[in-house]
């Protein structure tokens, strides 16, 4: 098998090439946006999807615990919460960027719907599969323990979804072209 020498490339493709860098130089595009992405920048977007899971989670058992719900409404009510307070973290940026409410909803959704669901399924699988965990009150050690290692868990799991996400361009690679 014979190879084309190096320099017969045609001047359209050097054009094409030269012009396609000159767009991401303008942009401020980087090969992390598209390709390879750094763990530090994963764990970055998963760190700001635990946020709003956990604010959620925390705030969806306590209230059904205080409510005396079983353990499903609870859970449910919890993951809901979750969603909100996940989306709700990423709607606050877009916005402040300048983004009218309906494309900043719409990036939110496409930035942490994925995500989001990821971490709800590890996080209330471990809880479910602890043994004890679903019966456990918000005074008992158990409760704060089993949360905890099943929200570290869950991040830990979702940092890789996350990373292959943004090296498509999707997921937070969506929101960052929000923040310059």
């Amino acid at each position: 098998m014979q190879h084309e020498p190096h320099d017969t490339h045609t001047e359209h493709e050097h054009q094409a090439h030269e012009a396609q860098h000159t767009h991401e130089s303008h942009h401020g595009h980087t090969h992390e946006s598209h390709g390879t992405v750094s763990w530090s920048t994963a764990a970055q977007a998963t760190l700001h999807c635990l946020t709003g899971c956990a604010i959620g989670e925390v705030l969806g058992m306590v209230i059904g615990t205080a409510l005396g719900w079983g353990n499903v409404p609870t859970m449910i009510l919890a993951i809901v919460l979750a969603f909100f307070f996940g989306y709700s973290l990423t709607l606050r940026g877009v916005l402040k960027a300048g983004v009218d409410f309906r494309t900043a909803f719409k990036v939110a959704l496409a930035a942490d719907t994925l995500s989001i669901a990821v971490m709800e399924l590890i996080d209330n699988g471990v809880i479910v599969l602890w043994p004890n965990a679903m019966d456990a009150h918000l005074s008992d050690l158990l409760f704060w323990g089993a949360l905890t290692v099943s929200l570290v868990i869950a991040f830990v799991l979702t940092t890789p979804v996350n990373k292959w996400m943004i090296g498509r361009g999707k997921g937070h690679a969506v929101v960052h072209q929000y923040h310059h």
